[in-house]
């Protein structure tokens, strides 16, 4: 066995997956730990040590997997994500880009790369995307048709919130998730206009129940196609391995006769 191959097996190991896993869980509470003073205080040479040692672990795996995999490592989108998220770690943190060390926390990220779980799930979001454009698409021009229609009928009594058509926009978006939107706007408003709910109740209805589960229900779609296609995947390589066993003892009697 050559010694990319080797490396690949060890690589493959269940074993190496569940250590990066820990490692990378391991970073992140170290990464939140940093962002309490008493304790960065107390332990901050400590934890840089950590930090220092859990980025090279990160940078030894993915030179693992370069050296077994060659050119091939970068046909893989997750292996161009992890190599990404690592490579941004090691952009040095000092004087004007002090602010990029904010970025180590990234790396929890790997997790969606490591946990197989959680790459069905980004899997099935990315597949949603069409169909969640579409539904972006609806959404805005709800909200360019309300905002003229507020700013137009509100704007002139209440210039705080539906001034323009931008504020008439954010005035909406809050009415939309619900936040404060009956005591905090709208009775506000029909105390001034008392009809001004044959407006905001309709909006209300499209947007946050109507076109929001609608949203969310591409998004269940695309998480159950990519379980099912796992699961098919999985039915196809038991056939296969059935067959090929059922195809050896065939052989096997074959020559016995």
């Amino acid at each position: 066995m050559s010694f990319p191959k080797r490396i690949q097996v060890i690589l493959d190991h269940t074993l190496i997956d569940n250590f990066i896993l820990g490692v990378i869980l391991f970073n992140a509470v170290i990464a939140g730990l940093q962002t309490i003073a008493p304790v960065r205080n107390a332990a901050g040479p400590v934890f840089s040590m950590l930090d220092t040692l859990c980025l090279t672990i990160f940078v030894v795996e993915i030179t693992a997997k370069l050296v077994a995999r060659g050119r091939d490592f970068f046909r893989t989108g997750w292996n161009l994500f992890d190599f990404v998220i690592v490579g941004t770690s090691l952009i040095p943190g000092s004087s004007g880009l002090s602010v990029l060390r904010a970025l180590r926390i990234l790396r929890l990220f790997r997790v969606l790369s490591v946990a197989p779980s959680l790459r069905r799930v980004v899997e099935g979001l990315f597949a949603a995307l069409p169909g969640m454009v579409s539904v972006f698409v609806l959404m805005a021009m709800l909200f360019y048709i309300g905002s003229v229609m507020a700013t137009t009928l509100f704007g002139a009594t209440f210039p705080e919130w539906f001034g323009d058509l931008g504020l008439s926009g954010y005035t909406l978006f809050q009415i939309m998730t619900l936040e404060s939107w009956s005591m905090g706007i709208v009775r506000p408003v029909m105390a001034v206009y008392p009809y001004a709910w044959a407006f905001f109740l309709p909006f209300i209805l499209v947007t946050s129940f109507a076109v929001v589960n609608l949203l969310v229900g591409l998004i269940v779609n695309s998480m159950q196609a990519a379980y099912s296609e796992v699961e098919v995947a999985a039915t196809d390589k038991f056939r296969d391995e059935m067959i090929a066993r059922l195809e050896k003892i065939e052989k096997a009697v074959r020559v016995q006769d």
